[in-house]
């Protein structure tokens, strides 16, 4: 005979949530319009959504048009070599994609953590896999008083969790306050953020030796990623992947796209 306990436990969840699904109706991650369950898209914002799949730059992970096939690589990867090993992002940063992570990053909207978190490991599929210990992108510490919260951390969280990975949230500081990446151009960027990050004496420990899977909302032209690569890589870790929410694509770029800051 079947075990009740399960559905039991089910269905007592469901009740217990009722009054919170009144109160507080689930809406579109996207748009806000009301929908079935919590992060869920409406049908309107849902094919404006485009996942990031192969066949894409072994390195980059930047989609091709046409699958040249294993190990080929992008223009970008052959002629600008990254520190990091490989990254991976789950969906373009345009439209609904967008608003989800300004959502997350200036509007609290911290609900949609886990539902970004979800996209990302199914896509980073095989950087989850061979990862030891997951990192995330640190805020300097005045933006950090000022937001309240690091939606890089948010997504590093959950990332690690659906994972089963260790999560080292202060494995890397921010030493220096660098300009709002906001406005600036491919070579500004790196110029802002270099020498930026440190890993702490305390926190060598979780990186050295280990492959570091590390997170980031958006991946605009790298700049910020690479940098907080150079500090894993200079206290030890034994290889870095990354893995975001969103990607700007080649050719996509706008001044004003927000990357990381």
């Amino acid at each position: 005979m079947a075990d009740p306990m399960p559905e039991i436990k089910s269905l007592a969840h469901a009740v217990a949530a009722w009054p919170a699904r009144m109160l507080f109706p689930p809406v579109c991650a996207g748009c806000r319009r009301q929908v079935i369950q919590p992060g869920a898209l409406c049908g309107a914002c849902w094919p404006s959504l485009r996942f990031l799949e192969k066949p894409w730059c072994e390195v980059m992970g930047t989609p091709f048009a046409h699958d040249f096939g294993v190990g080929f690589l992008s223009a970008e990867a052959i002629a600008n070599p990254p520190p990091f090993a490989r990254a991976r992002a789950a969906v373009a940063y345009t439209g609904v994609a967008r608003r989800m992570v300004q959502g997350l990053k200036f509007h609290d909207r911290t609900d949609l953590g886990p539902w970004m978190a979800r996209w990302m490991v199914r896509s980073g599929a095989e950087l989850v896999a061979d990862a030891e210990v997951v990192v995330p992108v640190p805020l300097h510490w005045r933006r950090f008083l000022w937001r309240q919260f690091n939606q890089s951390a948010e997504l590093a969280r959950n990332v690690a969790k659906l994972a089963g990975l260790p999560f080292a949230p202060t494995a890397v500081r921010r030493i220096r306050r660098t300009r709002q990446q906001v406005g600036l151009g491919h070579r500004e960027r790196e110029d802002n953020v270099r020498a930026a990050f440190v890993v702490p004496s305390e926190a060598e420990i979780d990186v050295r030796g280990r492959r570091v899977l590390l997170v980031d909302d958006v991946y605009t032209t790298g700049a910020t990623v690479a940098a907080v690569t150079r500090a894993l890589k200079k206290s030890g870790a034994s290889a870095v992947d990354v893995l975001t929410f969103a990607r700007v694509l080649p050719g996509d770029f706008r001044p004003d796209d927000q990357d990381t800051i």
